[in-house]
């Protein structure tokens, strides 16, 4: 109606003569109808339907048949949305001048229209009018006198982008075919509610259909976890079915589920309503109920042999999948046992040793060979394709960012791996006094918190950025300021003091000056300065990779060792391969790198996954939905009871999964059931079936679903 309506205005600005109407039969809304638009040079006063038109305009390519044609004069124009050229569809219509455009295309990339239904015919308006050479200023005010200005660049689009066929061949229009007589029953006469019994048939422009789509929260997980999958397990089947579905792509759930940062809960969907679900602390409650691993090696015909150098959480994911796949992983590591900087670096009342141990042995339990306490030279990390099928180097990043400034040769200043290194693997390290840290990545708040752990009287910690800048995690921020950690947020420190040993770091104030690479303002030091009265510094500043353990002419090139010019069967995994630098990155790209190695020995490309559509909050109907804050954690210790035991119990049960909205799955609410205005969705064991010979498109069901588990197509 509206695109007759604009084509009737159009005219009427012309001076011309013109009626139009429409011819909604007994159909709801969402079903396709017809509008007539009459145009003279005299009064019009024939009020009937127009039977025999001069041009047609069809505005979804699934209506043109030979129906909707007929009784069209001979030689008019059909104008047709479809992305298809005239050429496409005029052997079907020779008769008549067909003209194709895409309006859908076009309003679509306008935004005009909802996402269960696009609206072309504001659009496809401006297309009819170039075929009749109709002028643009009269199209242009024809929208400013219906209220469509805002759609009119949609309509210049549609008018530059129309396409026409060839002269159409000389034949006569089809006549009409004959329309069936109704019985109808008398008043009296009903005595039940009946389906009206109208087949859709061709008047259907759009089918509705069942999609899984990617909730937001799998889509940000660095390792690759269902996690609405995982999640939702926990809610409808238990802690054993999570596990299963969590065991497919990590074996360090209990790790997970205390250190990650955890980018699946800020991109949680229930953010917007109440508060995210406690992605991580779920994983941690199925972690410590179920083991995640799998229990039994898989079977492959060709079992290759893998040196794994790194034993941290690159090299264990790495481990993992090839032993489930029935491959003979070798691990490598200088220290006398696994975890990499879940042992050496992140301290125990952050990460327990106990969980930490026990999902290590689950992953040797498999068949993985280990070789511990010897840090491999560059002669000896060379000779390594010799004796296997292929190298896995998961060395993470071992050269830590200095600070080359005035002082730094005093005593007292280290580095804060270094002193994590000696906490937590060498007998518990003590330190004393003022302590400084300078950082503010969630190393240098582990130093902060293990430094007032290690006797320390006073903890400050110095960072370049504001807090909101910070890349350490929030809840270990918070934490370490309920222990009573001291923050010099804009600051850097430009030179330390001291006769012999730190006495002080010189810090100068930071202003914020443009955005740099990482999206934040980029630190501006200015030159007012204060000295921060200390007796220890740590420095953790960072850390990057150290190229000095690559053997002689081997470079890294997109995550492969190359020499000579040819690639070797040697890959690099992890921090190393990517720089990320979090233990859900490490182990996500272990797992690529295994199967990524195993593909090339096979002498195949590993297959990419293909892109996935992620659900997007407008499309989650928040109404449907009841508000419920996310289940606190067991409290935390005080600051007065600050020990090595973890401070934090996680969730006190499993309850917080029901909070998951299970974006872009289908959960059988009947939502789309209770919607639909004709009834044709129906129960069908464990899902839905829907009588597409009554189902009228109209959307209603896609438009109303509350996870975007259902979307319109042709």
């Amino acid at each position: 109606m509206t695109g007759a309506k604009i084509i009737a205005a159009t005219f009427a600005r012309l001076g011309r003569h013109v009626q139009t109407f429409g011819d909604y039969a007994a159909e709801r809304a969402g079903a396709p109808v017809r509008a007539y638009t009459r145009v003279g040079d005299a009064p019009i006063e024939n009020r009937n339907k127009v039977y025999r038109p001069d041009h047609l305009v069809i505005l979804d390519a699934a209506l043109l048949d030979e129906e909707a044609t007929a009784g069209l004069a001979a030689g008019g124009f059909i104008l047709v949305n479809t992305p298809q050229p005239p050429e496409a569809l005029a052997h079907r219509f020779p008769a008549f001048r067909l003209a194709t455009v895409d309006a859908t295309a076009i309003a679509r990339s306008h935004d005009i229209g909802t996402r269960a239904v696009v609206i072309v015919n504001t659009t496809i308006a401006g297309a009819f009018a170039r075929l009749l050479d109709l002028p643009l200023a009269a199209l242009t005010a024809a929208y400013g006198d219906l209220g469509f200005s805002r759609d009119l660049p949609s309509a210049r689009a549609a008018h530059e982008a129309v396409a026409l066929g060839p002269a159409p061949v000389d034949s006569a229009a089809p006549a009409p075919p004959p329309r069936p007589r109704m019985s109808v029953l008398s008043l009296l006469a009903h005595r039940e509610g009946r389906p009206t019994g109208t087949r859709t048939g061709s008047w259907r422009t759009q089918t509705p259909r069942y999609v899984t789509v990617t909730a937001p929260c799998s889509g940000a997980c660095p390792a690759g976890n269902d996690v609405v999958g995982f999640v939702q397990a926990v809610a409808t089947a238990g802690e054993e079915a999570a596990a299963e579905i969590l065991g497919r792509t990590t074996p360090l759930s209990a790790v997970c589920g205390r250190v990650c940062p955890a980018p699946c809960m800020g991109s949680c969907s229930r953010a917007a309503l109440d508060g995210a679900v406690d992605v991580r602390g779920l994983e941690r409650h199925v972690a410590s109920r179920a083991s995640v691993a799998v229990r039994e090696r898989g079977a492959t015909p060709t079992p290759r042999r893998i040196a794994i150098v790194g034993g941290g959480p690159a090299g264990l994911s790495a481990a993992y999948e090839l032993a489930k796949s029935g491959h003979a992983p070798t691990l490598f590591d200088a220290e006398g046992a696994l975890g990499g900087v879940l042992h050496t670096g992140i301290p125990a009342f952050r990460l327990p040793r106990a969980p930490l141990a026990r999902e290590i042995a689950d992953v040797v339990a498999l068949g993985v060979t280990t070789r511990l306490g010897k840090a491999l030279s560059r002669r000896e990390i060379g000779e390594l394709p010799r004796a296997f099928d292929a190298v896995i180097l998961a060395l993470g990043l071992q050269k830590p960012r200095d600070l080359p400034v005035s002082g730094r040769e005093l005593s007292g200043i280290e580095q804060g791996l270094a002193f994590l290194h000696r906490r937590n693997v060498e007998g518990g390290a003590r330190i004393a006094g003022r302590v400084v840290v300078l950082g503010g990545g969630n190393t240098a708040i582990d130093c902060a918190r293990s430094a007032l752990r290690a006797g320390a009287s006073g903890v400050t910690l110095a960072y370049r950025r504001s807090r909101a800048e910070m890349p350490a995690i929030a809840d270990e921020v918070e934490a370490a300021e309920r222990e009573g950690v001291a923050f010099a947020f804009l600051r850097a420190p430009v030179a330390f003091s001291g006769n012999g040993r730190v006495a002080g770091v010189v810090l100068a104030e930071v202003e914020p000056g443009p955005l740099d690479a990482s999206g934040r303002p980029s630190p501006v030091t200015t030159d007012r300065r204060a000295t921060l009265a200390c007796d220890a510094v740590l420095l953790a500043l960072g850390q990057s990779a150290d190229d000095s353990v690559l053997p002689e002419g081997w470079t890294m090139r997109d995550g492969r060792v190359h020499a000579a010019g040819a690639p070797l069967p040697v890959f690099a995994a992890g921090d190393l391969a990517t720089g990320e630098g979090t233990v859900a990155a490490a182990i996500g790209d272990g797992r690529r790198c295994a199967r990524r190695a195993i593909a090339v020995l096979e002498g195949r490309e590993e297959e990419a996954a293909p892109p996935e559509r992620t659900v997007k909050p407008s499309e989650i109907r928040f109404h449907h939905f009841d508000r419920r804050p996310p289940t606190p954690h067991v409290p935390p210790a005080s600051a007065a009871a600050i020990a090595l035991a973890e401070e934090d119990a996680g969730l006190p049960d499993g309850s917080e999964a029901a909070r998951c909205l299970s974006c872009g799955r289908c959960t059988r609410c009947d939502t789309c059931l209770v919607y639909c205005p004709d009834g044709v969705i129906a129960r069908d064991g464990a899902g839905y079936v829907i009588d597409l010979d009554y189902c009228k498109g109209c959307g209603l069901c896609a438009a109303e679903c509350p996870r975007g588990a259902m979307e319109m197509g042709a």
